[in-house]
């Protein structure tokens, strides 16, 4: 896929892990500019008006909802074509890396867009919410902040774990999550054939003993339909395929999510939408320019294939040939994000 920007790290000098580790043992090169992994809410806000400005009215960027702390929620369209696709990054504060892939991904299709990407324009049409959960990510929490919440999924005192809060029987505004409430409003205005939802996990092996770099899943709650479970294994297929080709050591899994409906990956599957759970592993900060172009591409991949038609193409059973998370990195070399359980299941 083409990729018009490219993001550099230099670390090969040492092994981001023990020697009794397994490997990813050095960051890989890719050449090309750094990018801000975790940029602030204002720098967010001013990127974003950058690229609406620059790219003479192809990128539309509006708030979509407002935090308890008052903070905006940014949807940012681009795009012309028949075929909707939703992405959503960030919605737990302290999982950061899809939201610098979603602005690349920005200023590629609306500002310095090739033949290649025109092509993509002229197929589909992208809704971006860029970092649905501000606050969590001012605090570095997974939570948004509501000192006054006692909720079922989150924690008291602290706040919601928004993607607990996109039942189909939940409307917006009975909603105790305003950025869940913001997600689903966005939902129905836009109505997507697809919706991708980026995360972050904690650092497991697969059973070859090679660290899974990314885990992704498909809606696997049994009131989906048949026509969204098929697209959106067919969608996990191409992310998968494509963010295993981003880099070396790249190394995709399955995610072992539950059925939960008020989870985006359930909900928006009941909703009527292929609906895909994308985790990048928290891999530690030497790979973090490598995790950032690999949710790029998964990007990139998903509206390219669906603009020309080759995600439809795509046998939905190939999706079962991507192999299972393995356990947990030995030696408990988390990184940054954590797997979060929940009795009897684990769920995104």
């Amino acid at each position: 896929m083409k990729r018009n920007w490219r993001i550099v790290t230099a670390v090969t000098a040492f092994a981001l892990l023990s020697p009794a580790s397994p490997a990813l043992a050095d960051a890989p090169e890719v050449p090309g500019r750094p990018v801000d992994p975790r940029p602030s809410t204002e720098e967010l806000r001013r990127h974003l008006e950058k690229i609406e400005k620059r790219s003479r009215g192809a990128v539309d960027v509006a708030a979509i909802g407002t935090t308890n702390q008052g903070r905006p929620i940014f949807n940012a369209t681009v795009g012309r074509g028949p075929l909707r696709l939703m992405y959503v990054t960030q919605q737990h504060g302290d999982e950061p890396l899809g939201t610098p892939a979603a602005l690349e991904l920005l200023e590629d299709l609306g500002v310095r867009p090739g033949r290649d990407e025109r092509a993509v324009l002229d197929g589909v049409t992208l809704s971006v919410v860029v970092r649905a959960n501000p606050d969590g990510h001012e605090l570095d929490q997974r939570y948004n902040h509501d000192p006054d919440a006692d909720p079922e999924y989150g924690e008291p005192g602290v706040g919601y774990d928004p993607n607990r809060y996109h039942s189909p029987a939940l409307a917006p505004e009975d909603n105790p999550v305003p950025e869940a409430a913001a997600v689903r409003r966005q939902y129905e205005a836009f109505d997507p054939h697809l919706m991708v939802d980026y995360h972050m996990q904690g650092r497991y092996i697969d059973d070859d003993g090679e660290e899974i770099t990314a885990s992704l899943m498909w809606p696997t709650n049994d009131g989906v339909g048949d026509g969204e479970r098929d697209l959106s294994r067919q969608a996990v297929a191409v992310s998968a395929r494509a963010m295993e080709d981003s880099y070396d050591g790249a190394n995709a899994s399955l995610y072992p999510g539950g059925t939960y409906e008020g989870i985006a990956r359930n909900a928006y599957g009941l909703l009527g939408s292929g609906s895909v759970l994308v985790e990048l592993s928290a891999t530690g900060p030497d790979m973090e320019q490598a995790q950032i172009a690999s949710a790029y591409d998964s990007m990139y991949a998903l509206a390219e294939s669906a603009a020309d038609g080759s995600l439809f193409a795509v046998d939905p059973d190939s999706a079962d040939d991507i192999p299972e998370r393995g356990e947990p990195l030995p030696g408990g070399g988390q990184g940054q994000a954590q797997p979060f359980h929940v009795e009897g299941d684990d769920l995104d």
